[in-house]
């Protein structure tokens, strides 16, 4: 009997020196430079995104977070090198809205998008804003339906090109209608409002921070946002599901992933410090000024986003045809 107590008290002696360590480190995290690897180029949302959380963590964690641009194939570069990173809270990436696109988009990723990743956070949203040429006899949702019912095939949409988050919200706006739009892409947003502005395509979808200085200046109008509810950016414009498209929901956002495996305890960390730096007014206002809208919600919730983001997307990739170029 007192051997085999002795046995189990080496067993959980042993147990516990395994254990104290893992915890001391945890406890530990970050004691070195931590990389956030953004896979797009410097200047679009998702690296605001990343400087912007980079910075914050940086200050209230006291370790370099350090934003490493890795841009290429819609994403997939730099997210195939933090899926094969060292899972230890070093190698993080932010993402946006194609990470649920691109499983449907490509046939084979060198990487699985649910299994390879741990989400942390979602970061930011910034909702779309669907607008249209002031001289569209439609001023809501429900009246824009009624009119490319009436005229299949006439009105068009522009994006700032193929596969862009603008024409991913007006296929969505299409497949959940189900009325035929004709997509015409561009190179840029840029050019997209020139020729909606002129009158040469009806409709557009992009961000709200971008497209609002135009409907207050009367360039363009707004039929409705694409957030559940109404943004704080634009309070009085309605949300497309409440005037006439129910369950419609497009924002463009960015979210935070470790590689698999990544202890919880530095997954914990990360989300309570996010949580932190979106309630301090400074950020608030900052990121209020850049359209678009502080988040910061469990890891839990974000994996529930993910899976139901993937899950729409597919469903109107699929539905619409859509192949990369």
């Amino acid at each position: 009997m007192k051997n085999a107590v002795r046995s189990a008290i080496s067993v959980i002696a042993t147990m516990l020196a395994g254990i104290v360590p893992s915890s001391a480190s945890a406890q530990e995290y970050p004691n070195k430079p931590v990389r956030i690897v953004v896979p797009f180029a410097p200047g679009g949302g998702t690296d605001l995104s990343a400087r912007i959380v980079a910075q914050k963590l940086t200050e209230s964690l006291g370790a370099n977070f350090v934003v490493d641009n890795r841009p290429g194939a819609a994403g997939i570069v730099g997210t195939e090198a933090v899926a094969k990173s060292k899972p230890d809270g070093y190698a993080l990436l932010v993402v946006s809205s194609s990470h649920a696109m691109n499983p449907a988009m490509y046939s084979k990723l060198p990487y699985d998008t649910a299994r390879d990743f741990m989400p942390i956070s979602l970061l930011l949203s910034g909702p779309a804003l669907l607008v249209a040429h002031p001289s569209l006899p439609a001023k809501n949702a429900r009246e824009l339906i009624a009119l490319a019912k009436a005229k299949p095939g006439v009105l068009t949409f522009a994006s700032a090109g193929h596969g862009t988050p603008p024409h991913m919200a007006g296929e969505l706006f299409k497949a959940l209608a189900k009325i035929d739009v004709l997509h015409i892409p561009y190179k840029g947003n840029g050019p997209a409002y020139t020729d909606l502005m002129a009158g040469q395509v009806s409709l557009m979808f992009p961000n709200i921070a971008t497209s609002l200085p135009y409907v207050k200046t009367g360039r363009m109008r707004a039929i409705g946002v694409g957030s559940k509810q109404r943004s704080q950016i634009a309070p009085d414009v309605p949300t497309i599901h409440e005037s006439g498209l129910p369950g419609y929901e497009m924002s463009s956002w960015f979210g935070l992933l470790a590689p698999a495996g990544t202890p919880a305890t530095v997954i914990t960390r990360l989300q309570q410090e996010i949580t932190k730096i979106f309630k301090q007014p400074d950020v608030r206002e900052k990121l209020f000024a850049q359209g678009v809208e502080p988040v910061g919600n469990t890891p839990q919730e974000f994996a529930a986003f993910l899976n139901n983001e993937t899950t729409v997307w597919t469903k109107v990739i699929k539905t619409s045809g859509l192949k990369p170029e």
